[in-house]
């Protein structure tokens, strides 16, 4: 049989200083009745849109260029590398609320206007309900996605033996200042902080299912000693690693896995 051909797609790992750890990771659990990973805990994100890709969108984006996406990611169906940065920002306003944004001058809205937090929560539920595209909502309010936070951490296509499947980029990125995520039920039926050691743990001890990319993605934050060298790290802005189910399941190597999405252990 054929194997489906997988969708782009982007997902980030929003980080902040712990309070008793190192770092904190923001996580959501996908609701029970989605069709991709229904009750799974993940990080946010979703499939490139062709609209991630249009003109008015790009023009829109500061802190990293098409020319520098494109030595990053390659292109997926005819979509430019950058759009899974748009993608990555898209999905953090829909299921969290946080806009990535800054002025013309370059300033973090939130910084720049003291009223920036209800016009985000509007401009949101203006996008939600599709009554402009994302960059035009964006230009009427005089703001650029602020792309240069973003690290590419890592690359995982869905095993070829899912009849659903990603090509997904996943980026790390910081609260921007002054803005805060929320919990909104489209798509998730939690959202919370945690220590990625503690997250990682949930998942390999059976508490918590949680597909490959969350599971490593938990346990790479985990090893770092602080949050700046979590930054340090990534100053080359290469990405750090690959899924390899994927890549093995390919090589016709049959992956055993449980109905929580984890791999058992070898005896």
């Amino acid at each position: 049989m054929t194997p489906v051909r997988p969708k782009p797609a982007s997902s980030v790992l929003l980080v902040r200083p712990g309070s008793q750890s190192p770092a904190e990771v923001y996580m959501i659990r996908r609701q029970k009745s989605m069709r991709f990973l229904g009750g799974f805990y993940a990080f946010p994100g979703g499939k490139v849109d062709p609209e991630d890709g249009e003109p008015q969108i790009l023009a829109r984006c500061r802190g990293i260029t098409a020319a520098q996406a494109e030595r990053l990611v390659p292109s997926e169906d005819g979509l430019p590398a950058l759009a899974f940065w748009v993608a990555a920002a898209r999905e953090l306003l829909e299921e969290t609320g946080v806009l990535p944004a800054c002025d013309s001058l370059g300033r973090s809205v939130a910084l720049a206007d003291a009223t920036a937090a209800s016009r985000i929560e509007a401009l949101r539920a203006a996008h939600m309900v599709k009554r402009a595209p994302l960059g035009a909502l964006l230009g009427a309010e005089g703001w650029y996605l602020d792309l240069e936070p973003f690290r590419y951490l890592s690359h995982f296509i869905t095993p070829p033996s899912s009849p659903i499947r990603f090509t997904a980029r996943f980026f790390l990125a910081p609260v921007p200042v002054g803005q805060s995520p929320r919990l909104f039920h489209e798509e998730a039926s939690e959202s919370f902080w945690i220590d990625p050691a503690e997250g990682f743990r949930r998942h390999r001890s059976g508490e918590w299912a949680m597909a490959e990319p969350a599971d490593c993605g938990l346990g790479y934050i985990a090893q770092f000693d602080t949050l700046a060298e979590v930054w340090r790290a990534h100053e080359d802005g290469r990405h750090k690693f690959h899924g390899i189910l994927d890549r093995v399941q390919a090589a016709g190597v049959e992956i055993r896995q449980g109905a929580d999405g984890r791999t058992p252990a070898a005896p």
